[in-house]
């Protein structure tokens, strides 16, 4: 549905290029132009490294005050008394708030992604700490510098109660885990099948808490101006964020305006958090601006993580290969207070066929931080288990790892039935196969050695789903010849802004120099988040939808009158419309590894993604998401593992100094390569690509340490201790 309405929204920021030649007062497209495709610089690139680009810390504001939270040091109990007149006292400090003089929220609501708000967000409404690292109280005060003095000399006093944090595949407290997904699916007669199978893979795999960690920290600014609410705040999606302070303070959305221009990084941790509400509230109660920002401690118990997992799978096949059983079956934890599943079973509903199939995703709830998503929720430790045991399965039977795999693609989802809009994964491992050099691989473990290095190499399969949701955008044809794109997207670097530019261009028909993208403000109406793969698509789909309606109300050589003229579209309709189908991005990970067996150090040497993705608009920075994955996957493969002390229930080494990530050093050679991926059914083509790339990549390394040495690892990461050890913990 499209309507035409006066310029609306006001942009922070222009990036406006001069007026060039080409640029005239009239109406006048210019001939159809491919600018998606095409490799494009970043059009904030230059503010970026120039400074110029504000991030929500930096944005400036009058009388600005600045607010720090204080977080609880036991695990489980109440507050028992706050000594909040000391610090009062101090200079600078203009309130301390807590329990006791915090306005209550509303926390009985759904909300915009069909669920009730992880009830961290929801702070200071009682004396109960649920887990170590709750926010017990926030100090605002004139500077940082006052603000974070006295919240560290805030005495807190606590009625402490054992806590348990210890998360294992033994437990026996578990349930089915719902989540945004049925917790078990069932096909044919499992046991039977298994039973019946010539070849029977059963082993469990296990991955770590793991935390992600944007470079810029989260931040919030909140302000009141009577009864309406402005929040500048670094986020994924403004749109979001207004819908859940609006129902968890009870105000009219319609009174609530979120910017968040500039983002760095999320990963899915960027939604509504402590912080944000915080600010929110202190605001009201000093009557002036208060700033919140979070620092990297304090982002390991209140920005999220993924929880560890235990996952088991058992493969039942034919001599040949052919699956006749997979069962997958996967715990994960969560909170007390907010229940998120890790989906990890989700995977094997979409890859590959058998006659029958078992999936279940199962939960304990423990006293601990809530999960949340992560790059890849689900996905990625899934894929890790799902194709670690295809790599079993293909050792067990003598076959190639990938002819196993293409010998199990399904023709329908092995769960759904329904049909696939696009599976050209064959595509992938056929390209990846020929330029990695696969028909090179003797397929005998442990036989490469150069020097003291024993070599190995190791492929996965990836997949992740290609879904889109309702967005509304705005296009303004100027007088000066330019278009004005206005939508509530998130660019948390994926690149969004410039792939919007392109998209615009060309369903414009003009030149991606005439064509401004203004983001991140909830004025210009709803949009879909940055998350689930699903921001481009969403977005892509609105701004085509308008363009092509304005291009049609333009009359060529007519001029522009002054306020321009502007079209806004609403994709909620045609998106409802599209068939249903399996859709999902996919890709094979190849990778190469060299393995000290006198220390246990394992080296990346070099990795492959080739991805069937849709279609990809800036090769540029598509290439940079396809990459950024992997290279988390290298992360996720040999470095990153959280780890909780049992004692005090929380994080040991809540630093980007003990959690390990891979650095320059563990980079090796990284390639991604794309092949064509056409859906006929759907009219804008593109599908997400932030995360299929960490999916199975993990896997690919871990396969390879087994070719390299002829010892399985299943649990992540494969630490040298772990190689040491033959893949137990020392």
């Amino acid at each position: 549905m499209t309507t035409t309405e006066a310029p609306s929204g006001h942009p922070t920021t222009t990036n406006e290029a001069p007026l060039g030649p080409t640029m005239t007062t009239t109406a006048a497209p210019l001939a159809p132009v491919r600018a998606v495709g095409t490799g494009h610089v970043r059009v904030e690139g230059r503010d970026k490294v120039t400074g110029a680009a504000r991030y929500a810390g930096e944005v400036p504001f009058a009388e600005l005050a600045h607010g720090w939270l204080v977080l609880s040091t036991v695990a489980l109990g109440r507050i028992r008394d706050i000594e909040a007149d000391a610090v009062l006292a101090l200079p600078g400090v203009l309130a301390v708030l807590d329990h006791r003089n915090a306005p209550p929220l509303k926390t009985d609501y759904v909300g915009l992604l069909g669920t009730v708000p992880d009830p961290t967000c929801a702070v200071f409404q009682s004396d109960r700490v649920p887990h170590r690292g709750w926010p017990v109280a926030l100090v605002v005060a004139e500077t940082s510098e006052q603000a974070r003095e006295a919240a560290e000399a805030l005495v807190v006093h606590y009625e402490q109660v054992p806590h348990d944090v210890e998360f294992t595949g033994d437990r026996h407290d578990t349930h089915p885990a719902d989540g945004h997904m049925p917790a078990v699916t069932d096909k044919g007669d499992l046991e039977a099948e298994l039973a019946a199978s010539a070849v029977v893979v059963d082993a469990t795999y296990t991955t770590p808490e793991e935390h992600h960690h944007p470079m810029e920290p989260h931040a919030a600014t909140a302000r009141w101006e009577g009864d309406r609410l402005e929040v500048v705040d670094s986020n994924q999606g403004s749109t979001w964020v207004v819908g859940e302070l609006a129902n968890l303070f009870s105000l009219d959305p319609a009174s609530v305006r979120v910017r968040s221009e500039h983002v760095g990084g999320g990963f899915g941790s960027k939604g509504v958090r402590a912080h944000q509400v915080a600010a929110v509230m202190a605001s009201g109660m000093v009557g002036r601006p208060v700033r919140v920002v979070l620092t990297r401690r304090q982002m390991f118990t209140l920005a999220g993580h993924r929880s560890p997992t235990v996952q088991r799978v058992r493969l039942g096949a034919d001599a040949d290969g052919r699956l006749r059983a997979l069962d997958h079956r996967s715990l994960s934890r969560t909170s007390t207070v907010y229940e998120f599943v890790e989906p990890s079973a989700g995977v094997a509903r979409v890859m590959y066929d058998a006659d029958a199939h078992h999936t279940e995703n199962r939960l304990v709830r423990l006293d601990v931080p809530s999960p949340t998503w992560m790059r890849a929720p689900g996905e990625a430790p899934g894929s890790f288990a799902l194709e670690a045991a295809l790599d079993e399965l293909a050792d067990k039977c003598g076959i190639d790892p990938i002819a196993l795999r293409l010998r199990n693609e399904p023709e329908v989802g092995p769960v759904s039935g329904l049909p696939f809009a696009g599976r050209n994964l064959r595509a992938c491992f056929e390209e990846g196969a020929h330029r990695f050099g696969w028909d090179r691989r003797d397929p005998r473990p442990g036989v490469r050695r150069e020097g003291r290095w024993l070599l190995g190499t190791g492929t996965a399969a990836a997949s992740f789903g290609a879904g889109a949701a309702p967005s509304t955008a705005s296009i303004t044809a100027e007088a000066d010849g330019r278009f004005t794109v206005r939508i509530a997207a998130a660019d948390i670097g994926t690149g969004a802004r410039t792939a919007l530019t392109l998209v615009a261009a060309d369903a414009l028909h003009v030149p991606p120099e005439r064509v401004r993208v203004h983001l991140g403000d909830s004025a210009f109406g709803p949009a879909m988040i940055a998350g689930g793969s699903m921001g481009t698509r969403s977005w892509s789909w609105a701004v085509m939808a308008a363009a092509d309606e304005l291009r049609e109300r333009l009359v060529p050589g007519a001029a522009i009158p002054a306020g321009g003229i502007t079209v806004r579209s609403d994709t909620t309709a045609a998106i409802a419309a599209l068939a249903q189908k399996e859709r999902h991005s996919f890709g094979a990970q190849f990778a190469e590894v060299a393995v000290d067996p006198a220390t246990g150090e394992v080296r990346v040497r070099r990795m492959l993604g080739v991805f069937a993705a849709g279609r990809i608009v800036n090769p540029l920075t598509a290439r940079g998401q396809f990459t950024g994955g992997m290279i988390w996957g290298i992360s996720m493969a040999l470095h990153e593992e959280a780890a909780r002390d049992a004692t005090s229930g929380g994080p040991v080494g809540a630093d980007l100094a003990g959690y390990h990530v891979a650095t320059h050093a563990d980079v090796p050679r990284v390639e991604a390569y794309w092949v064509e991926d056409d859906d006929p059914d759907d009219p804008v083509g593109i599908k997400g690509i932030g995360e299929i790339g960490i999916v199975g990549a993990a896997a690919a390394v871990a396969n390879a340490v087994w070719h390299a040495t002829g010892v399985r690892h299943r649990s992540l990461p494969i630490r040298p201790d772990r190689v040491l050890t033959g893949g137990r913990d020392a």
